[in-house]
């Protein structure tokens, strides 16, 4: 695994949990296992190694679940975002790729756990329905004023009014 020097911040929905990162590893992946699946709530999970001298928590702190005797899942107990992977004996924790304010910077290279991959995947058709504005254009305003995520950037104070 190569370290690569970076510079990334990301947190929970809320904002009550944020990170900065100055390196990552270049194992950016997905893992379609099942326990990946629970954790995730999903299909599967996006994930990036993070060594732990380059990671610094800037507002709250992860709560845990000891998903295994070995390895503990964080999140953000306020909204529930899931935010890492910490396996015990690793020098590196997993944080998921889609906390990161841009999660562009980090594309999975390989995917994991092959065993729980959904065969829905194999010949799934994809169709394009259009953009969140296009096909909730009802609902789009109400949800922008009430809006309640925190913004893909760090900041001083959140919720900020």
């Amino acid at each position: 695994m190569d370290r690569i020097e970076t510079e990334a911040s990301g947190g929970c929905q809320c904002g009550a949990v944020r990170y900065h990162v100055t390196a990552v590893l270049d194992t950016s992946h997905i893992c379609h296992c099942r326990m990946c699946q629970k954790a995730a709530g999903n299909f599967f999970i996006a994930l990036i190694g993070v060594p732990r001298d380059a990671i610094t928590w800037t507002r709250g702190s992860a709560a845990t679940f000891n998903s295994s005797d070995k390895a503990a899942r964080g999140f953000c107990r306020d909204c529930g975002t899931p935010l890492f992977y910490d396996y015990a004996d690793s020098k590196h924790i997993s944080l998921t790729t889609g906390s990161f304010d841009d999660p562009s910077q980090f594309p999975p290279q390989v995917q994991f756990g092959i065993e729980g991959q959904l065969s829905l995947f194999e010949n799934l058709p994809i169709r394009v329905e259009g953009t969140t504005e296009d096909t909730m254009s009802d609902l789009v305003g109400a949800i922008k004023a009430s809006n309640h995520q925190h913004p893909d950037h760090d900041t001083t104070v959140w919720p900020e009014n």
